[in-house]
């Protein structure tokens, strides 16, 4: 499958129909960025069945600033429209090919229930507060 591009007007949609979608933030000015399109491109084409898309922070600052992207290349994992991985760097492509394996292995309903438990702690902090 073809990397698709991001932008504010199709990310919602994007992530909401898939699910499972990796994202590189990138920018054509960044040299860690483009020696990391090779590897991300290439594992695109051995997981057709997983969206893979990029954001060119230069073009779309709102959404790089609504992910607090400060650092590029940055790799974001939503699965389910879950966040479950985000972290700046250039992989290699054994790492990169791992990360999908444990992303793959992920069992949603299991962190689903984490983020609810954490969501209820931080509600029942805010209310002893």
């Amino acid at each position: 499958m073809a990397t698709v591009e991001l932008t504010k007007e199709n990310f919602d949609q994007t992530v909401s129909e898939n699910p499972f979608v990796l994202i590189d933030f990138w920018a054509g000015w960044c040299r860690p960025c483009l020696q990391f399109a090779p590897v991300y491109e290439k594992a695109s084409e051995a997981n057709p069945d997983l969206v893979f898309a990029k954001v060119d922070t230069e073009a779309q600052q709102e959404l790089a600033a609504a992910f607090q992207i400060t650092s590029i290349p940055t790799l974001m994992i939503v699965r389910d429209q879950v966040a479950i991985f985000a972290q700046p760097g250039a992989l290699p492509e054994a790492a990169l090919t791992d990360l999908i394996g444990q992303a793959r292995s992920l069992d949603m309903e299991e962190v689903r229930a984490k983020i609810a438990a954490l969501q209820q702690d931080g509600q029942a902090g805010t209310a002893q507060a």
